[in-house]
């Protein structure tokens, strides 16, 4: 007990001058953060639709704050130039602590710890698509994709040859043993770009939700992955259900809006998250009413489109014994002549003529 009390006090005063930086600021730096105590294993969680093209997915892990380790959400980031791969950043031992070896980005993706963060990090490169001059082609077998929106794609199976592991470090007790070959650390001395600001955003939004941190969820982050970096709430999260003990992903409803001229957007498709209309009953302002019970309806009313139409109430049945009206025509209609009887012959005995 008195060595981790010791080691905890100098790696505190090792971080302090270091927490000023950027904890993803490049693949140099390095923070002693604990002693005896490694990351929490990866939670399982499904990986969200990337939400347009260009965007690499940067997986989740488990960063350390002043109240512990706590989760950040993986999540879809925009490359920062065309032709970049993203190496995510990883936990090693080494000296007794535990160290915390930032990400970066660059044209190849180097060493990160054998950690198998899924989705195409296997553990040694990236597995979720390429470039191709300016456009960044999808595996489809790694990586959530919507083809109707995104049609640079391809499948191909990615097999791994060990056991998927939840393991979040490397070396240490229980920890990987894969070290990092002389190309791969020739891939981390490479002039290469930090992470960027919506990588940052994300970490800091993190650390100040409660429910990230592992003294809270023990394990089972609140939010497991984001849509977009920063962005922890609506569709597009992957969030845990409390009830079921599993992660429930609501994806963006996307629907295709057309202009005045009738054209599919312009011949481009437009993202437009689901509304639900508030009417009287769904508006929090609206007074509670009762729906009204429905009955069978009156027979129909065959003078109701006549007398609409003259501006009169509708005819009451008449009494059995009442004068009936001699013609149903119309009160302005003219009289219909009537034509006079053929003529009489005197000699043919009240017969017509032939």
């Amino acid at each position: 007990m008195k060595r981790i009390i010791t080691a905890l006090i100098i790696g505190a005063a090792l971080a302090g001058p270091l927490l000023a930086l950027p904890m993803v600021a490049s693949a140099q730096v390095s923070v002693g953060i604990s002693v005896d105590v490694g990351p929490p294993p990866l939670p399982y969680y499904p990986q969200p639709y990337a939400p347009a093209p260009g965007y690499i997915w940067a997986p989740g892990y488990w960063a350390y704050g002043s109240y512990g380790y706590y989760w950040v959400p993986g999540t879809w980031v925009l490359a920062p130039d065309a032709g970049m791969l993203w190496t995510p950043g990883y936990w090693g031992w080494r000296e007794g602590f535990y160290w915390w070896n930032s990400g970066y980005w660059g044209p190849r993706v180097g060493f990160y710890g054998d950690i198998d963060y899924g989705y195409g990090y296997t553990g040694e490169g990236y597995e979720g698509g390429y470039w191709r001059g300016r456009d960044f082609y999808y595996n489809r077998a790694v990586s959530n994709v919507n083809v109707t929106y995104i049609h640079t794609t391809y499948n191909r199976t990615v097999i791994n040859n060990t056991t998927i592991s939840r393991v979040s470090y490397n070396g240490g007790a229980g920890g990987t043993r894969v070290r990092a070959t002389p190309e791969q650390e020739a891939f981390a001395r490479e002039r290469h770009i930090p992470a960027t600001a919506a990588q940052m955003r994300q970490e800091r939004v993190a650390l100040s939700n409660p429910a990230q941190r592992f003294s809270t969820n023990h394990g089972k982050p609140e939010i497991a992955a984001t849509a977009r970096p920063g962005k922890f709430s609506g569709p597009g999260v992957v969030r845990m259900n409390k009830a079921r003990g599993s992660y429930v992903y609501k994806p963006v409803v996307q629907t295709t809006v057309r202009n005045r001229a009738g054209n599919r957007n312009g011949n481009r498709s437009q993202r437009v998250p689901q509304r639900v209309p508030v009417t009287r009953a769904t508006s929090p302002k609206a007074p509670k009413y009762r729906q009204p019970v429905r009955t069978a309806s009156p027979p129909p009313n065959r003078f109701r489109n006549e007398n609409r139409a003259v501006g009169r109430p509708a005819p009451q049945p008449a009494h059995p014994y009442a004068k009936q009206p001699e013609s149903r025509t119309a009160p302005h209609a003219p009289p219909r002549e009537s034509k006079p009887p053929p003529p009489r012959h005197k000699n043919d005995g009240g017969r017509p003529p032939r």
